[in-house]
């Protein structure tokens, strides 16, 4: 090769590759963020909340639950009016109660504000299935210390039972759309039942004991327990 061709080769060579380089650098950050581009905000993660905060505190046996799997849909609760352009908070709740077999014998029990007496927890209205239409939730204490919580939300119109379950010292949370509803265990863990909106019905996603680390019986482990009794769909054959 001439000598004097082989400088500006070489300068060349030298000028290309640092472009290379340069352009390679500038493609992506660390991360994959091209250079001026924000960090994507971390997004929050629900945690619980609790539906009827007086209660939370008092959260032996197991709640039951709905089963989810091989049932035929709810039917539509007969003797109501049709549900407005206001939505379930439009209804009067006991009428709802009377309307459901499983929670008729609650029906005719006043509200209470504070935990420690019988009676109808006040309604509370939330969007669980997404619908943007809130749901009703009515939980009602007796006098034996046993609580029960039903679940209802409307479609055409027309009132449907979303979810029933029951049990003792129950305290009732929110994670985002979902329910989580906790009760102590008699060998002193705590159960922890997660409901998710199936499209038909609140269905049973995660049923967990879990123990304190003080716990001299569970040695500080925490463990999953299997589900409890479910209720069938037909009314109880026993009063709450």
């Amino acid at each position: 090769m001439n000598p004097k061709l082989r400088r500006p080769l070489t300068l060349g060579a030298a000028l290309l590759a640092a472009l290379v380089a340069s352009v390679l650098a500038g493609c992506a950050g660390p991360g994959g963020l091209g250079p001026g581009e924000a960090v994507p905000p971390v997004s929050a993660q629900p945690h619980p909340e609790a539906v009827w905060p007086a209660w939370s505190g008092t959260s032996s046996r197991a709640p039951g639950a709905d089963a989810a799997t091989r049932q035929p849909p709810p039917q539509a609760l007969k003797g109501l009016r049709q549900v407005g352009s206001g939505g379930l908070a439009s209804l009067d709740v006991h009428a709802v109660l009377r309307a459901d077999p499983r929670m008729r014998p609650l029906a005719g029990r006043g509200l209470i504000d504070r935990p420690g007496r019988a009676g109808l927890r006040p309604p509370r209205f939330m969007d669980l299935t997404g619908d943007k239409k809130p749901e009703m939730l009515v939980a009602a204490d007796t006098e034996s210390g046993r609580n029960v919580l039903a679940v209802y939300t409307e479609r055409g119109g027309k009132v449907y039972p979303a979810l029933f379950t029951s049990g003792r010292r129950m305290s009732v949370e929110t994670i985002g759309s979902d329910l989580l509803v906790r009760t102590p265990c008699s060998d002193g863990g705590e159960q922890a039942v997660r409901f998710h909106w199936d499209g038909a019905r609140m269905s049973t996603i995660s049923d967990v004991t879990e123990y304190h680390k003080d716990d001299k019986k569970s040695g500080g482990a925490s463990e999953p327990s299997e589900p409890g009794p479910h209720p069938s769909e037909t009314a109880p054959t026993g009063g709450p």
